[in-house]
């Protein structure tokens, strides 16, 4: 590819005063970003956001801005509607409390596509500067400094990271998302690493670009890990032809024993029971989610984060098997 367009895809709920940093900084970039396109959850947070700094005057020569409703927003479909205002040929996905490190987070994200290295790519994600010494480890155990091309013949050897993703900060190319078939239209979580498997059977690759680095962390506590994990676990379940073939528990206590071995090897002995009593709430939420399907309705939303998915979930479910055009007097052949 020689010369690419590139837009940036960023969905936002309740954005922060980073987040116009953040808009600053991709207007900024030593590889031009052609269009930044936002589609924001609930209009009166972003309104909030832009009240008083016009927003969006000071930056309408790269910047569009789409609302919808808390009960529209969808991790997969959300997406797959911004990139169709996207003619780039490339797109860019972000979250809107990652940051860029650099004005050569685009350049760098972007190279092996390019080169014709591969044709998705993700970026290194940083700890923030508060971040304690666990959180600071998770995201150099997820992220090293190491940048890697992984493909179809690297499952057998690292499993679920094979399909590991995340549209926290990742680059696509457009012509073959299209020809994928693009994001999936409803899922809980996990979106990303769903198209990644996806790309990857189908024989294309990905890059992880350790030097494209985005500052982004989180340091949640027992019970939100234990919801994020449940949600993690019911996007598994609901995608038995991906995940079920590449077991992630094991990645999961290999996770755990690093951390202990970094924690005792930095005398940190008191963060290690706060650690493990961590773990075990997300490897529950994760069991609870792998299992929704025999849990109590009451349950599952009460161990969610998006009670709307499951609302809409269950209109669908009501509605798949009901006829639009029964009723109206149309025969079967004026239907077709």
């Amino acid at each position: 590819m020689k010369n690419p367009t590139v837009d940036v895809i960023i969905p936002t709920y309740k954005p922060g005063q980073n987040f116009i940093k953040l808009v600053e900084r991709l207007e900024n970039q030593s590889y031009p970003v052609n269009r930044i396109i936002i589609i924001n959850t609930e209009e009166r947070y972003f309104a909030a956001l832009s009240y008083g700094n016009q927003f969006e005057q000071k930056h309408r020569n790269k910047v569009t801005v789409s609302h919808i409703s808390k009960m529209e927003f969808d991790h997969g479909h959300t997406r797959k509607e911004a990139v169709k205002k996207s003619d780039a040929d490339i797109f860019v996905c972000m979250t809107d409390d990652a940051m860029p490190k650099s004005n050569r987070l685009i350049e760098k994200l972007i190279d092996p596509i390019i080169k014709e290295k591969a044709q998705f790519a993700y970026a290194r994600q940083l700890p923030r500067e508060n971040a304690g010494i666990v959180e600071s480890y998770t995201r150099h155990f997820n992220y090293p400094k190491e940048s890697k091309i992984k493909s179809k013949k690297d499952i057998e050897k690292l499993g679920i990271k094979t399909y590991f993703f995340s549209n926290v900060c990742a680059a696509y190319r457009r012509d073959l998302y299209d020809e994928l078939g693009g994001f999936i239209d409803y899922t809980l979580f996990n979106e990303d690493m769903i198209f990644a498997a996806k790309a990857i059977q189908a024989g294309y690759k990905i890059a992880y670009v350790a030097d494209a680095d985005v500052i982004h962390s989180h340091s949640y506590t027992n019970k939100e890990q234990f919801h994020r994990n449940f949600d993690l676990g019911v996007s598994q379940a609901e995608h038995p032809e991906i995940f079920e073939k590449v077991p992630s528990v094991s990645e999961g206590k290999k996770y755990v024993k690093s951390m202990l071995s970094y924690l005792k090897s930095k005398k940190k002995f008191g963060k290690m029971i706060p650690f493990l009593v961590n773990s075990a709430y997300k490897y529950a939420g994760y069991k609870f989610g792998k299992n929704y399907e025999k849990l109590p309705e009451k349950w599952i939303m009460k161990f969610t984060t998006n009670r709307d998915y499951w609302l809409k979930k269950n209109i669908r479910n009501a509605t798949s098997s009901i006829d639009p055009y029964s009723g109206y007097g149309m025969s079967p052949d004026e239907r077709k």
